[in-house]
């Protein structure tokens, strides 16, 4: 990455790390997550323009917990939240003690002198933030000053007397800290100096040249879902190398109602893309033939766009090289640890976990350092329309996951139908672009229903409709009674085979937002 400002994460395993790196690039500053085992000698080498060392589940006094080098302090500034505000106390001869109870949940700081971290803070003014975490730091290491307190923990925030070292017991980061921003927005200008250049069109430019130099004069081929990821990728790409990226569509029977349609025009039509569709949908079908685990549906559809894409790249002649895929830094994070830190898998994403061994292309993903909202402010610079910038996310496998069984075509039929009329309604309602993400689920049971005089046993299909910055934590949405009542009448009667409709109030975490 050149940006001129960069700011690393070291990931202790907190659920909230990857919120560090968004508050940063919404600061316009640039910041990537990586393992506290990197080496000295990495981090060096990486310049970091500052470090902020993420909180965790973990105490200092643990075996086998992640620590620092004490060298990691004279590279660059440092901000340790909770956990690390703990780690950087106890390296330099602090003391950190279990509290009685482990303290989750809002609080109120105070801070008791001046400090660049609370610059713009009036003195001994309360300011509610979150904490979460079970031990605090008891006694101050030589050096460093108190800069804040609370009733809960006397040692609420600490800095060194002469050098940029930093901590906070709070979570500067969750929403609930609502000046947590301030405090980030201190350190990254007031302390670190950075300059906040990470913006989409320096983005543009900084991948165009990347893509130009790796690629030389090779064909790249792009699978092309239709959603927002993988369009504004092959948008990006083509900005790049023009027509030697040629996108290959597949419709792969687990698409949603007249996907393939709005693809054809939108990619083919009106950007200039090459394009080739190839209808596999009956080869999809029978990979999947009886598979009801979900990670084993993702390896399948994975592994099948594989053979597909090389197919299709022999007949269409363009011998390519390269295989260019929308994957996300969240699709990274949720997928495996980022870069072997403590942080939870949470899925295998077909994107990253699912590619097939041996595969002839060499990947190309261009927004693979991006957050969602980050990758559609890309494509609204690359001139993509809004209504393909504003899509709601669809996963890659499609369908397949939202279907919690065997996945067959009868039950695609009901569910791209339900699916169809629900995100009909949420626009008749003017509510699309308040949700993040609105689906429809088919579940594995059936119920009991009452249609005219008969009784019927049929199929029950959930709705989810969840609001969400980036997709790493997200709030079930309310819809107004009216709204709901017009969504679910509309299903159970046009639907063939579903007689009733349930709605998930599950908010992630502890929930994810797909149900597979």
């Amino acid at each position: 990455m050149t940006a001129q400002s960069r700011i690393l994460i070291i990931d202790y395993g907190s659920q909230f790390t990857q919120l560090i790196a968004r508050r940063v690039r919404e600061a316009r500053v640039y910041s990537e997550i990586h393992p506290p085992t990197r080496s000295v000698e990495w981090i060096r080498e990486w310049k970091p323009t500052g470090i902020i060392l993420s909180g965790g589940p973990n105490s200092v006094y643990g075996e086998s917990v992640p620590s620092a080098d004490l060298a990691v302090f004279e590279i660059a500034p440092v901000l340790g939240v909770c956990y690390g505000m703990q780690l950087i106390a106890y390296l330099h001869g602090g003391e950190v003690v279990r509290g009685a109870q482990r303290q989750y949940g809002r609080d109120e700081i105070r801070p008791v002198r001046e400090s660049v971290l609370f610059r713009g803070f009036d003195a001994n003014e309360n300011v509610t933030v979150w904490m979460s975490h079970g031990d605090h730091v008891e006694t101050l290491p030589a050096g460093f000053r108190l800069t804040a307190t609370s009733a809960g923990n006397p040692i609420g925030a600490m800095e060194h007397e002469s050098r940029p070292i930093y901590g906070v017991l709070f979570h500067p980061e969750v929403a609930h800290t609502p000046r947590g921003g301030e405090v980030i927005a201190n350190f990254l200008f007031d302390v670190c100096h950075a300059t906040p250049t990470w913006t989409p069109g320096a983005f543009i430019d900084d991948e165009v040249s990347k893509i130009r130099a790796l690629v030389g004069d090779a064909q790249v081929i792009c699978g092309l879902s239709g959603g927002v990821d993988s369009s504004v990728a092959a948008a990006l790409v083509h900005r790049a190398i023009g027509d030697q990226l040629t996108c290959v569509f597949v419709d792969t029977g687990l698409l949603r109602l007249h996907e393939r349609e709005q693809v054809q025009k939108t990619m083919g039509r009106h950007l200039g893309i090459k394009l080739v569709t190839v209808d596999a949908s009956e080869r999809f079908l029978t990979a999947l033939k009886d598979i009801k685990d979900p990670e084993a549906k993702r390896r399948a559809i994975g592994h099948t766009f594989i053979d597909v894409f090389e197919e299709a790249t022999a007949s269409a002649g363009t011998n390519a090289k390269f295989l260019v895929q929308g994957t996300l830094y969240p699709d990274v994070i949720e997928s495996a640890s980022p870069t072997g830190g403590p942080s939870v898998t949470i899925k295998t994403h077909h994107n990253v976990g699912g590619l097939k061994p041996g595969m002839q292309f060499s990947l190309i993903e261009p927004l693979r350092e991006l957050f969602k909202d980050e990758v559609r402010n890309v494509g609204r610079e690359l001139g993509l329309p809004e209504e393909m910038v504003g899509r709601h996310p669809f996963p890659g496998p499609g369908l397949a996951i939202r279907i919690l069984g065997a996945v067959t075509e009868p039950a695609l039929g009901v569910l791209r139908l339900a699916d169809s009329i629900y995100l009909e309604e949420i626009r008749k309602a003017n509510l699309y672009d308040e949700i993040w993400q609105a689906f429809a689920v088919l579940l594995p049971v059936r119920s009991v229903g009452v249609m005219g005089d008969e009784r019927t046993y049929d199929n029950v299909v959930a709705l989810r409709a969840v609001t969400s910055t980036d997709g790493m934590t997200a709030d079930w949405y309310p819809f107004p009674h009216d709204v709901m009542a017009r969504i679910s009448d509309r299903i159970i009667r046009e639907v063939d085979g579903v007689n009733r409709v349930v709605y998930d109030v599950s908010s992630k975490p502890p929930a994810t937002i797909e149900w597979e």
